[in-house]
């Protein structure tokens, strides 16, 4: 893909000026509704159970493979690499959960469930994590790994199981422990027969910014930025490479490219007996969702975040007080209280479409352009649609070549907040969009800067699964961080995919298709991007995509 030209980026200018003096539009179209999302530690009870933790989803289409969409998910925040003997398995009482909707009523239409198991050969003979060198997922010397299972339901029927047993990367110990770990990543990067590509396993936490934000603003004076709060962590990485079809509306990403994600962490319901030990059920509970990047860290407030947590996205509409903190955000009068930048006039409506409708003229919203709405999509009904809070990608929108980290106010239009790359600076974005640069059409040269924090630590991979190796070695010891880039676009060559479509679910063939005009999209983005970010907030942001090595997916 190529950069946009001149022409297209002005028209993106263009759109969000232009959104800015429509602002005015009224939320009564649109009904009562609500934000949702999670991230690091964001919430009460979820802060307490951090195997179950969600902590940053990314939806992008594949750069180097046409037709295929990355749905990439982390879990367990703040994985010190040395955190050992145990080390930071998935729970194995929990289901975890990438879901997506694409006809606009906020409920799931194709879900992917992960369940792992353990294989423990430690016993009462050891407390180590291995008793030699690793070379291998099956090496005899690793005495604890685990394995997962893979089921997935489209349109509501029934789970199917689509691999079972498959490997996990282990907790990346050390050099002496696991001396060749690309080799480990490997073996758990999978390709299916009918084309999803699969990984499951430990990676370096690709969410990169200053979390002193919280220490009233950076210090009041800004002094306190610049640090990447989360260099050298690692967290637990689910990612899954699928075809358009299998996730578009009707499997058709020409007529319907755009889609809504989200994740979810169920865990097993107790039973309570009365007995020593409690009763595990097959009934499972919601107990962390994430879709849009710090949605229910910084917008939503303390006393809703568990309950925000355990609901779905068709209830967002029914939360007039979380709608609230959407259309009255707490984080510009913040800003304007310590730095003196005043806080854009209320009710931002324009966040209400970021978030909770997408980018579109069919909802009445104040952004006249067509960006990331479902109701984009040409065999949506609009009588079911429902406003809820997801991240949502046009799948139509090309790649870029040259990703920006601002991405769509920088002109590139495929970054966030129409999808998110690895590599967006989500927490400068959101500064901005909640400072009204979508409504004025420029940044806001006080806060330009950010939090200083341009790009993560470890390079990403060119090629699936594209998050970096794990760190190892202790963060308090950061000079001798070893983590290294994952394998890349160029080397050893692609995957061998074998032909058997036994995995798609609906309809449709595979489709590199550009749903949307580029001149609609350039308007949509010029007004959404913006806005989307708003609601995100400031604290994160990303890294672009190195190249390096080979593919080297399994296929199965």
């Amino acid at each position: 893909m190529t950069t946009q030209p001149l022409h297209k980026r002005r028209r993106v200018a263009a759109a969000i000026a232009a959104a800015g003096t429509v602002l005015v539009g009224s939320l009564a179209g649109l009904g009562p509704s609500a934000s949702v999302a999670s991230s690091h530690r964001e919430a009460p009870l979820i802060a307490s159970d951090p195997a179950a933790d969600n902590t940053d989803l990314y939806a992008f289409v594949s750069p180097e493979r046409p037709g295929y969409v990355n749905l990439i998910a982390n879990w367990i925040p703040f994985e010190e690499p040395d955190g050992g003997p145990n080390f930071y398995p998935f729970a194995t009482d929990a289901a975890y959960n990438i879901n997506v909707d694409s006809d606009g009523d906020a409920k799931a239409d194709a879900v992917f469930r992960w369940t792992f198991k353990n294989v423990d050969k430690r016993g009462g003979n050891t407390f180590l994590y291995n008793n030699g060198p690793v070379t291998s997922f099956n090496d005899k010397n690793l005495l604890f790994k685990q394995t997962y299972t893979l089921e997935s339901s489209f349109g509501g029927a029934p789970f199917k199981t689509r691999i079972k047993d498959a490997p996990v990367a282990p907790s990346r110990i050390g050099a002496a422990s696991m001396p060749d770990y690309q080799k480990l990543r490997d073996e758990a990067t999978v390709q299916l027969q009918g084309g999803w590509k699969l990984f499951a396993g430990q990676a370096d936490d690709p969410f990169f910014l200053d979390l002193e934000v919280f220490d009233l603003l950076y210090g009041g004076d800004l002094s306190e930025t610049g640090n990447d709060t989360l260099a050298g962590y690692n967290v637990n990485t689910l990612a899954l490479q699928v075809p358009f079809k299998d996730v578009a509306l009707g499997g058709d990403a020409k007529r319907n490219p755009v889609i809504g994600v989200w994740t979810t962490t169920d865990r097993n319901r107790v039973q309570v007996t009365g007995q020593s030990n409690p009763k595990l059920t097959d009934d499972r509970v919601q107990v962390s969702r994430l879709g849009n990047p710090l949605v229910n860290e910084v917008v939503v407030p303390a006393n809703l975040k568990d309950a925000f947590n355990s609901i779905s996205p068709d209830k967002d509409a029914g939360i007039p007080a979380v709608v609230k903190r959407v259309t009255d955000p707490e984080l510009p009068k913040l800003i304007e209280g310590i730095y003196g930048v005043p806080a854009p006039a209320t009710p931002r409506n324009d966040l209400v479409e970021i978030f909770l409708t997408g980018i579109t003229t069919k909802a009445g919203g104040p952004i006249k352009a067509d960006l990331n709405s479902q109701l984009n999509n040409k065999d949506v009904d609009p009588k079911r649609f429902r406003p809820s809070e997801m991240l949502r990608l046009n799948l139509g929108v090309p790649v870029t070549a040259q990703p920006k980290r601002l991405g769509v106010l920088a002109g590139d239009l495929q970054g966030f907040p129409n999808g998110r790359r690895l590599g967006d600076d989500a927490l400068d974005i959101a500064l901005q969009a909640v400072e009204g640069a979508a409504q004025t059409g420029k940044l806001v040269d006080a806060l330009a800067a950010g939090d200083k924090v341009d790009s993560n630590d470890n390079a990403f991979g060119g090629v699936f699964p594209y998050v970096a190796l794990p760190n190892q070695g202790a963060v308090n010891a950061r000079a001798g961080n070893t983590a290294a880039a994952p394998a890349a676009l160029s080397g050893s060559g692609p995957a061998i995919e074998k032909p058997a479509p036994a995995l798609s679910p609906a309809s449709a063939q595979a489709s590199d298709d550009r749903g949307i005009s580029a001149l609609v999209l350039a308007s949509v983005i010029g007004g959404g991007a913006v806005l989307a970010l708003l609601t995100a907030s400031w604290m994160w942001r990303r890294r672009r995509v190195v190249p390096s090595h080979g593919d080297d997916t399994l296929v199965l």
